[in-house]
């Protein structure tokens, strides 16, 4: 298994995107930024103070700055090994789990220029991460739960480990257990108090397949996949049950929870707000259709991040919560901004605001005039899109990129120099 799902399953969620792509709804949540084009597929996302930290797939560990939400921008990547589904930050390090190749922990003192510090070689396929104090706590897929001892990140070393009946996807910690999302065998309470020889206590089976969890208080938020979000009270770890639930209208893969609300992304139906006050009785209070597909989240302040397949999105979610925002930065308005870096050799990377909904085409032209590609052409959100173009197969020279929509245009010149 290479990374949370199927290779087949993802193309088949592609296919039914592209087939039945319609236009986006929401109800009490608004997208605020957009990024895109910079990796391979958004599977997970972790957010600390101004910067967000994307496992993304083949392209590995994504940084993004979000200090202005409306405008986030890449600032640094590390390319892992193999395949990266899930990321935990610590400090002055990201771990992060990349499927066959194991447990990579980056250094991400300097955000701009990641790099690789240590790694520990799972036995099974890594597909979630997290950490609390000196250890990591890896969903191992059929390797199950595994502990890594993270004191010397240089030098990490399994600790300890506790199988599972199917498959660990996700987990989290809290206290002194681990709590594991094992795919079809449902929910698995794990006591960590010996970090080398965890125990499991309890498990409760449920509708769906668990794929991720958050911890709150006595309670612990199951993305289920197509039993949506589940409620599990931990009051006793010895006999976890489903106290609550909320169908969610595609499978759950991701959840975030922060004070009275849980945070779910949905895959091809966005992200779902969901009011968690009484955890008996969760109840939808908003959402947001987002353009891809959303399989991970986090969350900040009133800002749900959701790390949703070919894009990184950013969601203004204060009308579902009530929470006041912090105020965007900058009205926007119809803007072609300048490359960067320009001169480039071989990527750069091109930006532009669009203020309302509306089909948007950019395409890249030579010297001469003559169209050389296009990087986007169709209806996109309101806010700030980054795309990449990438002249690895083009001579040096100078190049055009060109930006349209039905009434707004603009053209600005960058330099290839290899």
């Amino acid at each position: 298994m290479r990374g949370r799902f199927s290779f087949v399953a993802r193309i088949l969620a592609l296919a039914l995107l592209v087939a039945g792509a319609t236009a986006q709804d929401s109800l009490n949540v608004r997208q605020v930024g957009l990024l895109s084009g910079s990796w391979d597929y958004a599977y997970s996302v972790a957010v600390v103070d101004t910067l967000a930290y994307v496992a993304a797939g083949n392209s590995g560990l994504h940084i993004v700055n979000v200090t202005n939400p409306a405008g986030p921008f890449e600032v640094g990547f590390y390319d892992t090994p193999w395949y990266a589904t899930g990321v935990a930050v610590s400090g002055n390090y990201a771990y992060v789990a990349d499927g066959h190749s194991g447990l990579r922990v980056v250094n991400i003192t300097n955000p701009a220029e990641p790099t690789e510090a240590g790694f520990y070689d799972t036995p099974g396929s890594a597909s979630d991460v997290a950490v609390s104090g000196n250890y990591a706590y890896v969903a191992d897929v059929d390797g199950g739960l595994r502990v890594a001892n993270i004191s010397n990140p240089s030098g990490p070393f399994e600790a300890g480990f506790c199988s599972t009946p199917r498959n660990a996807i996700g987990v989290a910690v809290a206290g002194n257990h681990a709590f594991v999302a094992d795919d079809f065998s449902g929910f698995r309470v794990v006591d960590i108090t010996n970090p080398s020889s965890p125990v499991e206590t309890g498990f409760c089976s449920m509708l769906g397949q668990a794929v991720a969890l958050a911890i709150a208080g006595d309670y612990a938020y199951v993305a289920a996949g197509y039993g949506g979000l589940r409620v599990v009270d931990i009051t006793n770890p010895f006999s976890p049950f489903v106290a609550g639930f909320c169908d969610t209208p595609q499978s759950a893969y991701g959840v975030a929870v922060a004070g009275n609300y849980a945070y779910v992304a949905t895959y091809d139906c966005g992200l779902r707000v969901v009011n968690i006050a009484n955890p008996t009785t969760p109840v939808e209070v908003g959402f947001y259709d987002t353009p891809g597909l959303a399989q991970g989240v986090a969350v900040s302040g009133n800002y749900a991040y959701v790390a949703d397949g070919l894009y990184f999105g950013i969601y203004d979610c204060s009308a579902a919560t009530g929470i006041s925002g912090r105020p965007i930065a900058q009205t926007l308005t119809w803007t072609l901004n300048a490359n960067f870096p320009n001169p480039f050799n071989p990527t750069t990377q091109i930006s532009f605001d669009v203020p309302r909904a509306e089909r948007v085409t950019v395409n890249v032209y030579n010297i001469t005039g003559q169209f050389v590609q296009t990087l986007v052409n169709e209806r996109l959100t309101p806010g700030t899109h980054i795309l990449r173009f990438d002249g690895s197969n083009l001579s040096s020279g100078t190049y055009f990129y060109r930006l349209a929509s039905p009434d707004f245009s603009a053209t600005r010149k960058m330099v290839l120099v290899k």
